[in-house]
């Protein structure tokens, strides 16, 4: 266990993951290590599978595209990205290929192997900021929280309570599933998962956001 107040706990937990050898080991030349981002007070904690090319890059999670649209989502549930807390299972970008080669085209999912490892130090940041709830989004962020196995789709778990570290845990879809499928219907299947975290959060709900992505 980590000593002194929260903030020198959480400097002290990232420092020790940015300088991980293993972690060091994977990132690619010129490249970074992630850690989370956002208010180490946070009551909602957002949870992602790993980084990609421009979190690598900038060594902060959900910068990118999918990032941004993440960014709006916790903008219309009155938030700023500052209130929450980022962080993902991973703490590099999984490797296609040998990681001393040279630019990286494409991401892959990380191996169960790769989510154990790490999966201690998303434990440890949990611990420190000690959020209310958690989010996880997409498949295989959930498949690392809930356990390799544990559903086949993620229609099976969306949108339902379950638990992790001792804390409520809400699963969602990936905001790169918005990406692929920007439809008012896939949109209103993420929202709906966030209605009901805003709710457990206590956070107010005005019928403007309640309405949210109903229209064709």
């Amino acid at each position: 266990m980590l000593a002194g107040d929260k903030a020198t706990r959480w400097a002290a937990l990232r420092d020790q993951v940015l300088n991980d050898p293993v972690c060091q080991e994977h990132v690619r030349p010129g490249k970074k290590v992630v850690f989370g981002v956002g208010s180490i007070d946070a009551k909602i904690m957002f949870v992602g599978e790993a980084p990609g090319a421009d979190e690598e890059v900038q060594g902060e999670p959900f910068v990118g595209a999918a990032g941004q649209l993440l960014t709006k989502m916790i903008n219309g549930m009155a938030l700023k990205r500052e209130d929450v807390y980022i962080g993902n299972i991973m703490n590099w970008r999984p490797e296609m290929g040998s990681p001393t080669a040279g630019p990286q085209y494409g991401n892959r999912p990380p191996t169960p192997q790769e989510m154990a490892y790490c999966l201690p130090y998303l434990k440890a940041q949990i611990e420190v900021v000690n959020p209310a709830l958690l989010v996880a989004l997409g498949s295989t962020a959930a498949q690392g929280l809930l356990g390799a196995g544990t559903f086949r789709t993620l229609g099976e778990v969306r949108g339902n309570w379950h638990e992790f570290a001792g804390r409520p845990l809400m699963i969602t879809y990936h905001p790169s599933y918005i990406l692929r499928n920007p439809t008012n219907r896939s949109k209103r299947m993420i929202w709906e998962d966030l209605l009901k975290v805003m709710e457990r959060a206590s956070l107010p709900i005005s019928e403007k956001q309640r309405g949210f992505f109903l229209g064709k």
